[in-house]
Formats: structure tokens, sequence, C-alpha cells
């Protein structure tokens, strides 16, 4: 029979009002009781103790009355007396501990109270979330795992404070028969529907973030499933079975996949693939691939790179949004912050998401201040670039957030704070580079310093031969008077000559840059000579300009410094000042943006598609590829499109993603291990006596040094991951999915490039392959992204843009630079709207996150293979002993290239030297590209 009002008068639970139940569920007491199992029949109800737990240790709770959402539902009324199944001899008791967080605002550190009302809704209409079971034993009927019945989380709506993300754990009990064997994954079923208003405008989604799930058998061994994972309405569910797959937290090639897994094994991959038609939509888990063919508009057209010889690129997430009317770009995304389609789980978490959007309007803020600035007023003085800093000393503190290590007020610091810490709202940090020396950046021998320590130590190179194969204007004459008594001939021969070469580089290019607006570059060719003290100075800087004729010589300038005592020569200081802007372009487009961000993200999509998160190597390179996909999806919405700030503050304006493409062309998967890095640019050569088998050319090569020693300490410990799993190198070659993954990495992921490929046929390759992935995504994205703000923040020492050529000699205009050098020389760099844009940009893009996961560290339970987390220790220790041995480096006053002139110590490949609020550090080493 159906209960009736008056039967439960007196209980204060029912039939509330949707506002008191609202009041209720959101402050509150709740009561819980015991869970039923199905399809066994309800048991008779009883008081149980729930505990939510909450980061927060003032917020853990324990309710112990009976079950109200049972009392307000009437179709839970129906039905016979239950048997119970603790007592059935034939069953046994599973025990499962589910942690949930649940739907927060947008994917802020903000609870969602609407989704809560839905959820809450949806729980009353009895549609559940539900947990089953799937054993490691095959069932013989089905062929695939044996299944538990389903058991429904109850007590669904408990209170959490609006501002701090709550992990609820929820007890659930399985009642399976004795034979079920150990359980190898999970289904989850999210019942609850979505709720869709306004004519399919708005969408009210009622995800949930499954943390993990800890079944306990009953010998009491525990077998855990560490999920981590957005799981939303099951309505939205594309895959053939009912619910998210979740596989236990252990490593299986496919050849040791229990024999109850392997169907969901080869689904969950299918799930994954998707089908490579239609568009994206949220909640969804596809990865697929696409071409650049969205940084433009049909009013602002750019050419589509990948796909093409012409215009190579790597491979995007694909979206699937319709195309313009021209049948081959796409659409972009619109909306007030617009986002690109990527897989849910890409996505920043809450606290780094808040953080990042907290830097987003702090970013608003300096641009406002910029756009209360004349476009057309330049920089004065030092003086005046200098006054957008808080001076050294005033700079305050902000106290973490104790309670909760997660720090949900990360949007809040960063909206309070307008740089990190500093008390002005509307100035910036003073880069170190200026905090001890004001004027040290100038001095040449820092100028050449920065070529090995320095934001973009990726490019210097050995001088091969003289004279150059080009034509030049450099010739022995101006070389050899500085080379301490020897010729150029001996100086080659025993290695002390050394380039920054970019002539070759941009020169293909030059015009077409130099007739944009507010553009004016030349390619630069920078000779440098290793002195007796073990550093470099500058020798001589050739620029050069094409001919106005095709096919006739460059015009050609050389420019050497002044004398030792000489006044200061400020045709040299723009000329320095050329170099380092093609330097800023190159770092940016290249060394940062295409060698790490753009060439990581067809890795990413490749392993998610083919490797099970089971897969060892999958497993291996997970924690590597963290928020790379989303902070990619961003670039693409404002920093590398057409209009965006790459294009508005770096020389090569519209051209500067197009010269990306063009330079992927000579890009080879090879090369970027820094061992053959190296020894391609002459800087180190194989020497079987050496440490690491190579020895530098310049024995104070601080990124050389450091990152040898890090490149040693990863191969060392994949090559321990993959010795557990692979007994020889047919085991490798027997892999379907590690071959498949490596094919689809290679010839479609990276299509557009054919050569320069290491084969996945043995364990040394194989070792190689996970080495340079993890390598590139970690300690090179390092060393090019967080001294952006160290060495670039003060505009002049590393300007992106030039918009003046050097006058020529004996013009009105030399004699103008002449009388007033310092300000022509600001003239001819950004003017403080572009200044402060740029500074915005590198100070986010420099800045670590509070919940940043450097690297040799990775989050509790990943694993519970042992051997794994032995061979994981060794490492993590190996890195301590870096970390400190860089320290000691540092320290040591005969490595001069360390600290230099700025007295500014080379820490960007210091991998732990972080503290936990993050920030302006320039140290520690993420596991993956997060920023």
């Amino acid at each position: 029979m159906v209960a009736s009002a008056a039967e439960h008068k007196d209980d204060p639970f029912f039939l509330k009002s949707p506002r008191e139940l609202y009041l209720l569920f959101a402050g509150g007491e709740i009561t819980t009781s015991k869970p039923k199992p199905d399809p066994v029949p309800d048991t008779p109800k009883e008081a149980v103790p729930l505990t939510v737990k909450s980061s927060s240790s003032g917020n853990t709770i324990v309710t112990n009355h009976t079950d109200w959402l049972s009392k307000l539902n009437p179709f839970s009324h129906f039905g016979g007396t239950s048997s119970d199944p603790s007592k059935d001899p034939n069953l046994v008791l599973y025990k499962a501990k589910v942690s949930i967080e649940r739907a927060s605002v947008k994917g802020f550190d903000i609870n969602n109270p609407i989704s809560d009302l839905v959820e809450l809704g949806q729980e009353l209409i009895s549609n559940h979330v539900t947990l089953q079971l799937v054993s490691n034993d095959l069932d013989p009927a089905t062929q695939s795992g044996k299944l538990s019945g389903k058991v429904t989380v109850e007590h669904w709506g408990k209170p959490r404070d609006l501002f701090i993300p709550t992990v609820f754990e929820f007890d659930l009990k399985f009642y399976v028969p004795k034979d079920f064997g150990v359980p190898g994954a999970i289904i989850v079923n999210n019942g609850h529907r979505n709720l869709v208003l306004l004519l399919s405008k708005i969408t009210i989604t009622t995800e949930f973030n499954l943390k993990d799930v800890k079944v306990t058998l009953p010998d009491n061994s525990v077998v855990n499933f560490a999920c981590n994972s957005w799981v939303y309405a099951s309505d939205m569910n594309k895959s053939g079975h009912d619910g998210r797959v979740f596989f236990v937290n252990k490593e299986y090639t496919p050849a040791t996949t229990p024999p109850g897994l392997v169907k969901l094994r080869e689904n969950e991959l299918k799930e994954l693939q998707g089908s490579g038609t239609g568009e994206r939509k949220i909640g969804e888990r596809v990865y697929d691939y696409d071409v650049y063919n969205d940084l433009g508009t049909p009013e602002n057209t750019r050419n589509i790179l990948g796909g093409s010889s012409e215009y190579p690129y790597p491979r995007r997430c694909r979206t699937g949004r319709k195309l313009n009317k021209d049948g081959k770009t796409e659409t972009r995304p619109g909306g007030l912050k617009p986002t690109n389609y990527i897989p849910v789980d890409e996505y920043f978490n809450a606290v780094k998401k808040s953080g990042f959007f907290g830097n987003f309007v702090k970013a608003q803020k300096h641009n406002l201040v910029a756009n209360m600035v004349d476009f057309d007023k330049q920089f004065r003085d030092f003086d005046e670039v200098r006054s957008m800093y808080v001076p050294i000393g005033e700079e305050s503190k902000v106290e973490e957030y104790s309670n909760n290590q997660q720090q949900p007020f990360e949007l809040i610091r960063n909206l309070a704070f307008a740089s990190g810490d500093d008390r002005d709202l509307l100035k910036y940090p003073t880069p170190r580079i200026i905090a001890s020396d004001k004027n040290a950046w100038t001095k040449d021998e820092e100028f050449a310093r920065q070529t090995l320590a320095g934001m973009n130590p990726l490019l210097i190179e050995t001088l091969k031969e003289f004279p150059l194969k080009r034509p030049s204007a450099v010739t022995a004459a101006i070389i050899e008077p500085q080379l301490e008594g020897l010729s150029i001939s001996e100086a080659i021969a025993k290695k002390k000559l050394f380039v920054l070469d970019y002539h070759d580089r941009f020169m293909g290019y030059i015009q077409r840059i130099n007739e944009l607006k507010g553009s004016k570059a030349y390619a630069s060719w920078t000779l440098f000579f290793l002195t007796n003290a073990g550093i470099l100075k500058p020798v001589c800087i050739e620029l050069a300009l094409p001919s106005a004729v095709d096919g006739d010589t460059p015009k050609l300038r050389v420019f050497r410094p002044a004398e030792k005592g000489a006044t200061k020569n400020w045709a040299w200081e723009l000329a320095k000042a050329h170099v380092q802007s093609n330097d800023a372009s190159w770092h940016q487009v290249i060394s940062h943006w295409l060698r790490t961000h753009a060439c990581i993200e067809p890795f990413i999509i490749a392993t998610n598609r083919q490797l099970s998160i089971m897969h060892p190597v999958n497993k291996a390179l997970h924690p590597h590829y963290k928020n790379t996909m989303d902070i990619n999806q961003q670039a693409r919405t404002g920093l590398i499109n057409a209009g965006g700030i790459v294009e508005q503050t770096f020389t090569p304006g519209k051209y500067s993603i197009e010269i990306s493409s063009v330079v992927y062309r000579g890009w080879r998967f090879v090369d970027q291990a820094l061992p053959n890095d190296l020894i391609k640019r002459g800087m180190a050569v194989p020497d079987p006596s050496a440490p690491h088998g190579l020895k530098l050319v310049i024995d104070d090569y601080p990124y050389a040094n450091d990152g040898l020693e890090l490149w040693a300490a990863i191969r060392k410990w994949v090559k321990d991951h993959i010795d557990i799993f692979y007994a020889d190198d047919a085991a490798v070659l027997a892999d379907a999915e590690l071959q498949k993954w490596w094919t689809e990495a290679r010839t479609v992921g990276h299509g557009d490039i054919t050569e320069g490929w290491i084969m996945a046929d043995s364990k040394d390759n194989l070792v190689q392959i996970v080495t340079i992935i993890i390598w590139v995504a970690s300690c090179h994205h390092a060393a090019v992204n967080f001294g952006q703000y160290l060495y670039a923040g003060f505009m002049p020492n590393h300007p992106s843009l030039t918009s003046k050529l050097i006058p020529e000699e004996d013009t009105p205009e030399w004699d103008s630079m002449q009388q007033n050098p310092e300000k022509y020389l600001l003239a001819m760099l950004a003017n403080p709207v572009q200044a402060r844009i740029n500074m915005t940009t590198i100070e986010i893009l420099s800045t670590h996150s509070s919940e940043e996961e450097y690297l040799g560290q990775r989050e509790a339970g990943w694993t519970d293979n042992s051997k794994v987390l032995a061979a994981f220790d060794s490492f993590s220790k190996k890195v301590e002993e870096i970390d400190a041995l860089i320290k000691s480096r540092n320290a040591n006053p005969s490595l001069k290239n360390r600290n230099g002139p700025v007295k500014v110590p080379y820490e960007l490949l210091r991998p732990l030297g972080v503290s936990k609020e993050g920030g302006l550090t320039n140290k520690g080493i993420p596991n993956s590209i997060s920023i």
C-alpha cells in the first residue's frame, strides 16, 4: 500500500516543502540508513553511521537518522518482506568504501547548489548512482567477467560547504557468490539525469568526481581502484555497457590481463577512440585527431597547419565543430570564455581552474591599466620601465589556508593580489634579473651567459667551419684579435667558437615581417668565444636584410662590442636587442610552444586511444600528460590564434605560428633526447669514460650539466619499470596495444614527419621512447617555461618585439640616436601597452600552481604493484640527490656561468625547489606541461 501523510504526521522529515528541503540538505543534519544491495530485496531499515569527509578537519560529521529520502519517495514503500543476504550460506560479503566529490560551478572550486537540487530531485524519483563489481574470473555463460548485482549509493544529498570541495565517503555492501573471485573492475552508473532548460539552450549537468573505491574482501585484503574521474549522467554514455568502467589499480599488458577483464579492456579503448564523426560534447571522453584549422576566422584567415607538405604540424584534439563556408577551416568556439572540446578528465581541476581564472582576471586588470596609456607613447628611460614593479622588500605574504590543502580560495587570492603576493594591485613583481643590480643585465658577459643558462639555452652550437658557406661580412680580421692569440682554425679545432644562428632560421620571413605595421627585424648571426676563464664573450653580431632584388646578396651589417675601457657602443647595444628579439620569438614559438606543447599532444591522444589505463607504459606516462590538453586548447583561443597575444607582442606577428610549421619540417623525434641534441649541436661529444657517456665542450654549461643528471635518472627509472613487465624484445613486439600506440603516434599524430623515428621493436628502444616523452614534458618544458618572467619580465633584457631598424651612420636618425641612445633603444622595443600585455602573459606562464606535482612525485595510491613502487621510490630519492647537487653547484664560485653578473642562480632544472604555495620561484620541474 502507499504511505499516507497521516501515517507520518509526526515525522519531521516527511513531505517537506522544496525550500525546507533545500535548507535541510544544505545545512542541516542528514540521516542515513544501511545501503541496500541489488538485486537482493531490501533489508529492514536500521540506523547506521555514515562518515562524510572534508579536506577541512572541522567538517567531519556522523549522521545517525533513518533514511528520510526513502520516506519522501512514495514508490519506496511498495514491495513485500525482505530477506537477509548475510544469512545466505552461499554468499560472502565484499565491503566497498567509495569516495566522491560532487559537482562544482563550471569546474571552479565553488560547490554547485543548483546541481545539488537537481540531484536531490533525481534521488526522489529513484534515479540513483549505482556500483557493480566485475570479477577477474570469466563467467562461462557470457565469456566476460562475473558481475555482482548493482548496489545503490544511498543518502546522496549530504550537506557541504559552498567554498570547500568536500569528499564524501559512502559504505556499500556487495553480497556475491563464494566463487566470485577478486574484483578487477567496477562499473559505475550515474542515474542522475541532466536538467535541460530553455529549448535545450541551458543544461544543468549532474556529474560527480569519483575519487577512489576500496573493496575489502572476506580475508581483509583490499582491492584499490584509483579513479579520479568525472562521471556524467549515464544518459550521456555512449559505451556498450551500462555505466563507466574503472579498472583495478594494477598494471597488466594485454598478454597478462585477467580473463574477466579482456572484453572490458577492449571496449573501453573503443569508447575512447570514438567514431571520428560528429561534434564532441561536454562530458565526453573521446580522443581523436585534427589539424590546426581553427586559428583564424573568415575575416582574419590563417593557413591550415598540418596535413600538407607545405605546412606540416602535429595534430591537436578533434572537436568536430562545424566548418566555415570554405569547407576547410573550423568555426571558433563562442561565449564569454570560449573553450575548445577536450575529453572531460583533461580539464584543470577545480583549484587550478580557479587559480588560472584568477590570473586571467588579474591580467585583465593589468591590461586595463595598459589601455589607459596612449598606444603610441614610448618609455622615456629604463627608470620608467622599472617603475612598473613593486619595490624590492615591499612584497606581502599570504597565509596558506591551513585547513584545506587544496586551497579552494586560490581564485580569491589571485583576485586580491595582482602579482603573486604584491600589495600594489596594478604593479608587477620585480624580476630577479634586476633585483641585486639594476644594470648588470646590460653586460656583454651576461648577454653571452644567457645562451647557456637563460630561458632558451637550446640553440647555441659550435662553429664548425669558417668562412661561412653563405654570403657574410664577417672576416678573420674582425674575429682573430679577440681569440686570445688563437687563429680561427685553431679556435674551431679546440671547440672554442660558438654561434647563435638566426640567419637561416628567419631570413625567409624577414621581408614579410618588415612589411607588417609596427614590426622591424633582421636575421641575426652572433659569434661567441670561450675564454680561458671558462666564460663566453661575444665577438660580433651580423644582421642581415634580404636584398630588394631576388638572388642578390643580402644587405649585411657587422657590429662589434666596445673595446675594454671605451665608452658604451650604443649601436652594439641596439644589435644585441635585435638578437634577443630573434631569440625571444624563437623561444616562445619553437622551443616552448612547438617542441613541448604541440609535439606532446599527439602522444597524449595516442596513449589514451591505444593503451589501456592498466598498460604499464600508460601508467608511466600518465602524470606527464596532466593538464596539457587544457592549456593547449586555451592557447588556441587566445594565445596562438589570429590576433592573439603572440601575434600582438612578438616581432613576426601573424607569421609567428606559420614559422613554427616551417621549422617542424625538420623536427625529428630522435633529436629530442638531450644527449642526441647536445651532440647534434656540437655541444658534447661521445665519451664512454665521461659521466653519462658524454663530454661537454663547455664544462660549465648549466642547462646541459643539470639536464644530463635528470635525463639519466629518468632513463634509469623507465628501464627499471619496463624490465618489470617485458622479459625480452619479443615481448615488446608481441604487445598489440603497444605496437598500435606507437604506430598511430608516428603515422597519425605526427603523420607529416616520416623520418627520425625510433621503432618500438626492442626493450631498449621502448625505454628511449618513453624517456624522451617524459623528458620533453617535464625537464625540457620547465627549462624553457619557468624562467620567462625571470629573464623577460624586465622587457629590455629580452625584448619580444622590435619596431625599428638600426639607423645608418652619418644620417640624421643616427645623430638622434647618439644624442639620447637609451630613449632610442626603448622606442625601438615594445611600447608600454605591448610590454604590459607580454609581461602579464609570461608572469602567468612562469607561475607554479599551488597544487603542482613535481618530478619524482606521484599522487598517493597510483599503483599497488610493489616492484613498481620500489623502482619509483629509487627514482624519487635520486631526484632529491640531484636537487641537492644543483644547489651545491650554484653555490660554487668557480662555476661562473651559474649565477653571472646578475647574481641569479640557474635553478630552472632544480626539480624540487618549490614551496607548497607555488608562485614565481624560477625552480621546480612539474611532471607535465601544465601551464
